[in-house]
């Protein structure tokens, strides 16, 4: 307090407004990110259809970080440069910049994250690689629900556009049934206009083909992962299948990976762990 408000108020600070008179958000507040960086088609078709939902900022990496999934930047600090109004680069991952929003960046807590629209899908087993994954699942460890949305092979930055506005329709549906136990979606929507929505569980892919060697010209060895053609199991409910069909597939995550029959399974080795003979040390009993 200034010496002048001080003077003004006898000395004393001055008393808090009232809850009643403290001006609150008429639109629900909407943070956006992603992890093809903040230049990307994807988040700026992401960021205007939102516009019409509630108000929207932005704050994602400033390069792309796809594929690093829910990592944290813990060994160095982090800047976030204000590239316009509610508009922020941060030099870090997809969950740097939730986090940092949601902590300390924003001025009011957004009711909802929307992470995308992520270039390429995000189907099946690729939700824990995924950047766009981890930013709407951070948001949720923070307590504030998350969607994540990707599109399937994009082209130019005008076929982004059906899947931000499938992400705003979305957006409005999650934000109207906030009573609602779900809380994190992963949401995949084919090239084109979409023939409709379909409520999916995650596929399972599986690579023909994991790793390629090369040589370089000195004669090093390297290797490239995650190559080769999937093959996707059968299921008319997946995601994979949806999104084959043409359909916006809407997949409800959860952060519990509790394997509950596997708990169940395991629960006599608390008994026979006490039972078990003790394991010699290296070099023990000789």
């Amino acid at each position: 307090m200034s010496e002048r408000q001080q003077a003004s108020s006898g000395g004393r600070p001055p008393a808090s407004r009232p809850s009643s008179l403290v001006k609150k958000p008429e639109r629900p507040v909407i943070l956006v990110s992603n992890d093809d960086g903040i230049h990307s088609p994807g988040i700026a078709a992401l960021a205007t259809a939102l516009d019409a939902v509630g108000e929207v900022w932005v704050v994602a990496p400033d390069r792309e970080r796809s594929a690093v999934g829910h990592a944290l930047t813990l060994h160095r600090p982090l800047t976030a440069d204000q590239m316009g109004p509610r508009r922020y680069a941060v030099n870090g991952t997809p969950s740097d910049c939730v986090n940092l929003a949601l902590l300390g960046l924003l001025p009011v807590r957004p009711r909802i994250v929307v992470a995308g629209v992520n270039a390429g899908s995000n189907l099946g087993d690729d939700v824990t690689y995924s950047g766009t994954v981890s930013a709407a699942l951070e948001s949720v460890l923070l307590g504030v629900p998350g969607l994540a949305v990707s599109l399937v092979q994009p082209t130019t930055p005008a076929s982004y556009r059906p899947a931000a506005r499938a992400a705003a329709q979305l957006t409005q549906l999650l934000l109207r049934d906030s009573n609602r136990p779900v809380t994190l979606l992963n949401v995949n929507v084919p090239p084109g206009q979409p023939r409709g929505v379909r409520v999916t569980r995650l596929g399972r892919r599986l690579y023909s083909e994991k790793v390629v060697e090369r040589q370089d010209p000195r004669g090093r060895r390297y290797f490239w992962i995650g190559v080769g053609p999937p093959a996707w199991e059968s299921g008319e409910d997946t995601d994979h299948a949806a999104v084959h069909a043409g359909y916006v597939s809407v997949t409800p995550l959860m952060l519990d990976l509790t394997d509950y029959p596997g708990l169940r399974a395991l629960k006599g080795w608390e008994k026979d762990y006490r039972r078990a003979p003790r394991a010699r040390k290296s070099g023990e009993g000789r």
